[in-house]
């Protein structure tokens, strides 16, 4: 029988180890939407959310982007104060999960908003493979950084477990 599921002892500690990468997985997809609608889409203009329609469209859609990276963030945030709360807050998983939801909202930016659906691109008038090999790439090494973290917590947990 699995231990953790009539042990307390390692129950609670799995459960906090998932709230903390819940919480930093919605903060870090928060954080990456605001880089994003700050960086491309208000100072270098390079696209909008949704560029298949007017500029009125496109920015209707930023501000719906934004309000949900905002969402992201703030619940992420709640969470985190909740771990505070109860001392369940393990700073090295929750970077991670940081990390992981920065990098996997971008990877799928990248892949299903670009290039599947087509709602837009990195940038226009330009060649875009470059720009595309940067976008996913850069997400690749953010989520790669973060199971780098989360492996170490894991690591960590079997010695010290």
């Amino acid at each position: 029988m699995d231990r953790r599921a009539v042990d307390p002892e390692v129950v609670l500690p799995v459960r906090a180890g998932r709230r903390n990468l819940l919480s930093g997985a919605l903060f870090g997809v928060g954080a990456a939407g605001f880089v994003d609608e700050a960086v491309f889409h208000l100072m270098l203009h390079w696209h909008h959310f949704y560029d298949r329609s007017t500029l009125a469209a496109g920015l209707v859609s930023d501000g719906l982007f934004h309000a949900f990276a905002w969402f992201a963030a703030v619940a992420g945030l709640f969470l985190l104060a909740g771990l505070h709360r109860r001392r369940e807050w393990w700073a090295v998983t929750w970077w991670a999960g940081v990390l992981l939801g920065a990098g996997g909202f971008q990877l799928y930016d990248g892949i299903v908003h670009h290039k599947l659906l087509g709602l837009h691109q990195v940038r226009y008038g330009v060649d875009l493979l470059p720009y595309d090999l940067w976008w996913n790439g850069a997400a690749l090494i953010v989520i790669i950084a973060g199971l780098v973290l989360l492996l170490r917590t894991r690591r960590r947990e079997a010695i010290d477990g």
